[in-house]
């Protein structure tokens, strides 16, 4: 627990200091970079024809939706024709039409699932010019939309800022320059960056292996930095070569938890009164723990069920001094690898550096829960998004339990925001039950399922909880390159992504344009320890009440059968 304990503890001062600098970025205030990166940034207006103007809500989601849709343009084109292109050294072959067509919508909503293995499935020009470059894309749209939120919410006015300046200010000021420091230091650890083609090699068994290399490290970076998760190896950070050491492993772990974090710590001080220093804003800090808490109940739940081992093998009488090592990497044991399950699904990255699939049940059932409520800070900026929808509704709640009127920063939540509040939640539940119950009665889905039984339906159910969410990881066990499992999972991912960000910033809008009240002695307080514990009930609540009857046929069902 103490390898667990030193990572969290590391990562709160950093997450405040990064929390500090998001907040600077997203108000425009003056940074260190701001002398070289303003000229950067006026050099990619010009070029572009960017004016650095206002936007509506309908502006601006227009904007970031057809932008989004030119580069899934550009990219299936590149991923039908990458064998007549450069940068093929390994001679890959073009991608499949619906298996483009599912990788594209994948990395475009910064889900980055994969149906194919990336060292046999991609070129180095696509994996650079298509998945590298999305990743960075997809990560700044969901920035972009997350600050915009934020600033309707506490704004007076019917504007949100401009989408494209925002775009651009999150990949030059955030984006690019983390990225560029963690991928050297990941080369400076063993991951290859080059574009030599794979070494064919002897190993001491006498056997001959591929080895594969290309630019990794610099797509290892953003794919944490950024939460995407897709890997340059079909084993993804498993692998020596995208995940070399127990640094590097615990790098990554920071690397995917830092920006989700330090978006609600932006908020917290966007709403606070800036007219004094402050480390945490209150508001900010009673969601920040609320995540919080709901984290740490997932990492010691799946600790201990993985430290507790498998039960049929202690009957054959194999030992489990180590815990469950099943799919696991010797070089980070039971304790990272648990940490860096929950990390991956609470901040809807998708890496893994263990296979899912063979996680105990219960270690299964908090991977797929974190991706079902999808509010345990979540991907970098959707995540806050997500647990604000919850917060509202747990303001609506306890408003009506003591008879006042709810109200969330000076605005009064009416019944139209609760409509669409109630709308935005119930989106992700639907998806995720509806395509589960699609795949297990059609032929073309129950081909896919590896598994009988209980653990059969998790492997369903993981899948397009993870589509869903935005999330990407896999259970792995899953058929899942073939037309069925390629257009249903790449239609959850983008309803689970523009769906839930166009309903949220129609709340926001909405909220903005009500006459501002002034809390009284009646009022709610949202920025305390009460308040904390009502959310997390909620979020808990709503969870269960949900997804706990498909959860007792999978992972629960599969615990109790082993247990007996």
């Amino acid at each position: 627990m103490w390898q667990i304990a030193i990572v969290l503890i590391i990562y709160l001062p950093f997450v405040i200091l990064a929390g500090h600098y998001l907040y600077r970025v997203t108000m425009q205030q003056k940074t260190w970079f701001d002398p070289v990166l303003n000229r950067v940034d006026h050099f990619i207006y010009k070029l572009s024809g960017i004016k650095q103007v206002d936007m509506t809500g309908k502006q601006y989601i227009l904007a970031l939706i057809l932008s989004n849709a030119l580069m899934v343009f550009i990219g299936y084109f590149l991923l039908r024709i990458q064998s007549a292109l450069f940068l093929n050294p390994n001679d890959i072959d073009n991608m499949e039409a619906t298996l483009s067509f599912n990788t594209i919508i994948s990395f475009m909503t910064n889900t980055n699932l994969q149906h194919y293995s990336g060292e046999s499935g991609l070129s180095y020009l696509a994996q650079m010019l298509v998945i590298t470059f999305m990743m960075f894309t997809s990560a700044a749209t969901g920035y972009a939309a997350c600050m915009a939120f934020c600033r309707r919410l506490v704004a007076k006015t019917d504007t949100l800022g401009n989408f494209f300046v925002d775009f651009v200010r999150v990949i030059t000021r955030i984006l690019m320059p983390i990225s560029i420091v963690v991928a050297i230091f990941l080369v400076s650890e063993g991951s290859p960056q080059t574009f030599s083609a794979n070494e064919t090699v002897e190993t001491i068994e006498g056997k001959v292996q591929d080895i594969a290399l290309g630019p990794i490290a610099s797509l290892e970076s953003i794919k944490h930095i950024g939460t995407n998760g897709g890997g340059f190896n079909g084993a993804n950070s498993t692998t020596p070569f995208e995940n070399p050491t127990v640094i590097s492993n615990v790098v990554e772990m920071l690397s995917m938890m830092l920006l989700p974090g330090a978006c609600v710590v932006a908020f917290g001080l966007m709403v606070a009164n800036r007219n004094k220093k402050i480390i945490f804003g209150k508001q900010g800090l009673a969601i920040f723990a609320a995540m919080s808490i709901l984290l740490l109940i997932g990492v010691v739940t799946c600790y201990v069920a993985e430290r507790s081992g498998n039960p049929i093998i202690n009957e054959l009488g194999i030992t489990q001094e180590l815990g469950s090592m099943e799919g696991k990497e010797m070089r980070f044991g039971v304790a990272q690898s648990a940490l860096f399950t929950v990390v991956t699904t609470a901040f809807t990255t998708g890496s893994v550096n263990n296979m899912h699939d063979t996680l105990t049940p219960i270690g299964g059932l908090v991977a797929m829960f974190n991706m079902m409520i999808n509010v345990v800070f979540g991907g970098k900026g959707v995540g806050l998004m997500n647990m604000m929808m919850y917060v509202l509704l747990t303001i609506f709640i306890a408003c009506l339990m003591i008879g006042r009127t709810p109200q969330f920063l000076g605005k009064k939540i009416g019944e139209k925001e609760m409509k669409l509040i109630a709308l935005c939640i119930l989106i992700h539940p639907a998806i995720i039950l509806l395509f589960s119950a699609l795949a297990v009665a059609t032929i073309a889905g129950v081909a896919g399922i590896t598994n009988p039984g209980a653990h059969g339906l998790s492997q369903v159910l993981y899948e397009f909880a993870s589509s869903s969410a935005n999330n990407g990881s896999g259970f792995e066990g899953l058929a899942d390159n073939s037309t069925f499992w390629n257009v249903s999972t790449g239609l959850a991912m983008f309803f689970g992504r523009y769906l839930t960000i166009i309903i949220q910033i129609a709340i926001a809008s909405l909220l903005a344009k009500k006459m501002w009240h002034s809390d009284s002695v009646g009022s709610l307080k949202t920025d305390n320890a009460m308040f904390t514990f009502l959310l997390v009930t909620i979020v808990l609540m709503i969870g269960a009440l949900t997804f706990l009857p498909v959860l007792a046929l999978g992972p629960i069902t599969e615990h109790l059968q082993i247990s007996s």
